[in-house]
């Protein structure tokens, strides 16, 4: 990106709009742009608060009168040698129609002089009339090289130990998302805490992406803390899943092997799909980010969807390597297709816009989605090449079901000895996960309010009372099955089963 800024430049290109949150490393960068271009150009700063000061001097060097916008670009046309000005925080004043004027004025007057006005703001906001003119950079944040000059500079001025390179690449990596200043911040928060800075600290350093999570309020930063054993059955697909746990790391790209782009889980509801994209997260070691697509809809300003999948994809791929969860993908995108009416083609243009994020990303983000109905997704979804896999996550068979009462059954008590679990497992025939665990909740509320231990009775007595899904939905399950058994991967182990089961 910088050597993009440093060409726009060059070729004197007159409006360029950076967006950032880091005004100070952008700063350097505009000046060492400005002293080694030829014929160098001097940098000026205006901000509404001081007016035009040119960089590097004391803010009371100020050029007098130019503290609004629009006598601060009077007085930018008015110069006659080359410079670089960088106009700080505009948005507010840019729709204003003699600011705009101001701008276009000058973009007009700038041919063959050298001058470049950089705007420079952590939000984008271009009116109609600058569209043609302007060309918009996302300034982007300190890669491991920047943060490892961070982090060098904080160990020297605390006379740390030297780190060894497994523990500062865990640090660093850890970093990565961060602007330079937060991450100063938060080796410094490390220190104070431990006393020390070493990889023991990682888990301080990623609290601090969690805030810059919770800050964008439309990614969910979630903690999981069940590992993948949790999940009863499923074996091809935690197969699949353990033979990419090392897929981001730097020996997978020397081997030669491209960075995984995602995968689409389809299957009955409550079988597992949800808790699988989770404990994937601890499988991998990397973080996962819940995309609420409900948050995204914003009704109240024309353009406002866009702009918020846009800022939630740029923060996950801020924080990459991760996880990008997006449970119910056929909720989200089911009515993209005939928004035109409904919303004004908002549904249309984010469906488009996360299509293309998905095909032309570089980022080391891998998108795992869920769904229930696949009669709902667009056809683009499930087009080959945009998911790595698509699984197909059957109801849970004889012996998966015996796994799953397994597990529940060791979560609440420490010996299970007394539950006959293949008994159970035949009473269950037709349940998922989900009705399982319900199952045994419902027979342990019994025998509470009896005021005694719950038994195997109790939970047979459960599952008889359960009427489960696979009955109450039995066309629109046997429609999913068939569609999966030619197009997706059976996420069981035994393909066999998967094809056997009937109601």
């Amino acid at each position: 990106m910088k050597e993009e800024l440093n060409i726009l430049i060059q070729a004197q290109y007159p409006l360029i709009y950076l967006v950032t949150s880091e005004e100070e490393r952008a700063e350097q960068a505009i000046s060492t742009i400005a002293q080694t271009s030829k014929p160098q150009r001097r940098v000026y700063v205006w901000t509404v608060t001081h007016g035009i000061v040119e960089y590097g001097q004391p803010r009371n060097v100020t050029q007098h009168n130019t503290v609004s916008p629009e006598a601060a670009i009077e007085w930018i046309i008015r110069q006659r040698e080359p410079g670089i000005f960088i106009l700080k925080d505009l948005h507010p004043f840019i729709d204003a129609p003699a600011t705009t004027r101001s701008l276009r004025d000058a973009i007009a007057g700038f041919k063959n002089t050298q001058k470049s006005i950089v705007l420079m703001s952590p939000m984008q906001q271009v009116p109609i009339e600058l569209e043609k003119e302007v060309v918009v950079l996302d300034f982007p944040l300190p890669d491991m090289g920047e943060l490892n000059k961070v982090l060098n500079h904080h160990l020297d001025s605390y006379r740390g130990r030297r780190l060894p390179t497994d523990g500062r690449e865990k640090l660093l990596r850890a970093a990565l998302g961060l602007t330079k200043d937060e991450a100063e911040k938060v080796y410094r928060k490390a220190q104070v805490t431990s006393g020390r800075l070493t990889e023991n600290e990682v888990d301080i350093v990623l609290s601090e992406k969690k805030q810059l999570i919770r800050r964008n309020g439309i990614l969910e930063y979630i903690e999981e803390d069940a590992t993948i054993d949790a999940v009863g059955g499923l074996e091809e697909l935690k197969k699949w899943l353990k033979q990419r746990s090392n897929a981001f790391t730097e020996r997978a790209r020397e081997y030669g092997l491209p960075q995984p782009k995602g995968m689409l889980i389809l299957g009955v509801p409550g079988c597992g799909k949800s808790l699988i994209a989770k404990t994937t997260s601890r499988l991998w070691g990397l973080p996962i980010l819940r995309l609420d697509m409900g948050r995204v809809y914003d009704g109240s300003m024309v353009g406002r969807s866009e702009a918020n999948l846009r800022n939630a994809l740029k923060t996950a791929e801020s924080i990459s390597p991760a996880i990008l969860f997006i449970d119910e993908l056929d909720k989200s995108f089911a009515g993209s297709a005939g928004s035109g009416d409904s919303d004004g083609g908002t549904s249309s243009r984010i469906f488009g816009s996360f299509l293309t994020w998905m095909q032309e990303k570089k980022s080391p983000v891998f998108v795992m989605a869920t769904a229930n109905r696949v009669e709902r997704l667009p056809g683009e979804f499930l087009r080959k090449g945009r998911f790595d896999e698509i699984f197909f996550v059957d109801l849970p068979t004889p012996e998966e079901r015996q796994q799953i009462f397994n597990i529940h059954l060791s979560q609440r008590r420490k010996d299970i000895s007394r539950f006959d679990l293949e008994q159970l497992s035949k009473m269950s025939d037709g349940f998922s996960g989900a009705e399982i665990e319900q199952a045994i909740v419902a027979a342990m509320y019994e025998a509470f309010a009896q005021d005694r231990e719950f038994t195997q009775l109790d939970i047979i007595a459960a599952i008889k009372a359960t009427l489960p899904l696979s009955r109450t939905m039995q066309e629109q399950v046997t429609a999913l099955r068939d569609w999966a058994r030619q197009r997706a991967r059976p996420a069981a182990a035994s393909v066999a089963e998967y094809q056997r089961m009937e109601f």
